[in-house]
């Protein structure tokens, strides 16, 4: 990149308190190297072991370090949505607190957002979780490329560097899981440009996955269903961007 820009980095941190230091230092280190201009900031999204605690600690020791606490869980979706309104740098870097992936890898994100692209997306080369995981990610790889229309080799990968100008176009609704498809959905259907690049994806270490669980797969096909009935079927936010267009223009 021609000029050094200014990051934003988060994480969405619940029940993290065993890997979240980890990845917030990596983040501080990595970001050293690439801007003179960053922040580093974790949503603890009602954690119920001792992940406030290590945070109070890193906001304490480090000046870039910021948390925000969410007193009740508001789910994975809620969590994101504070982590992008609370980010003020030009870029938003973010992915997930239970160090599946490397924040090291930012510095492959990073020389692909060149003109014309506004989000790099990372795509697992290789997925590292027990098969019924693996098996269970493929499906629903398929069945969300398939019925949203998605372009992108890998959806649900949660390592992602974007324009915080993206957030002038597209607004977030959804506070479960599928807030990753509703954001590639209205990112892909406002004609931003988005490019892939292959990142590591490491066994957890720590904690469990509150997605897999067949109570939550039940929630999240229900979520679905009303994302597709919004976005494919009505096409909510298409209408809402064509009526604030024409009154910026009336205005204008």
């Amino acid at each position: 990149m021609s000029a050094r820009k200014s990051i934003s980095a988060f994480f969405p941190a619940y029940n993290d308190g065993g890997t979240i230091a980890s990845m917030v230092i990596t983040a501080l280190l990595t970001l050293q190297e690439l801007t003179d201009d960053y922040e580093v900031i974790v949503v603890n999204d009602g954690s119920a072991d001792y992940t406030a605690e290590v945070l109070d600690e890193l906001a304490r020791r480090y000046e870039k370090v910021r948390v925000i606490h969410h007193p009740q869980n508001r789910g994975y979706g809620g969590a994101l949505r504070t982590g992008f309104a609370s980010a003020t740098k030009e870029l938003i870097f973010y992915t997930d607190g239970d160090a599946q992936y490397d924040p090291h890898e930012l510095r492959l994100l990073l020389p692909e957002m060149r003109e014309g692209i506004d989000l790099v997306n990372g795509w697992k080369i290789e997925r590292s979780d027990p098969l019924h995981r693996i098996i269970i990610g493929r499906i629903y790889q398929y069945i969300i490329k398939f019925f949203f229309g998605l372009k992108l080799k890998d959806v649900d990968c949660d390592f992602r560097l974007m324009r915080r100008s993206i957030f002038d176009r597209v607004q977030l609704e959804s506070d479960s899981g599928v807030i990753c498809v509703e954001l590639m959905k209205k990112i892909q259907d406002a004609g931003f440009g988005m490019t892939e690049v292959p990142v590591h994806h490491f066994h957890r270490a720590y904690g469990k996955s509150q997605f897999f669980n067949f109570r939550r797969l039940f929630r999240v096909g229900i979520d679905l269903m009303k994302l597709w009935w919004k976005l494919v079927l009505k096409k909510e936010h298409i209408k809402a961007w064509a009526a604030s267009d024409s009154v910026s223009e009336k205005c204008s």
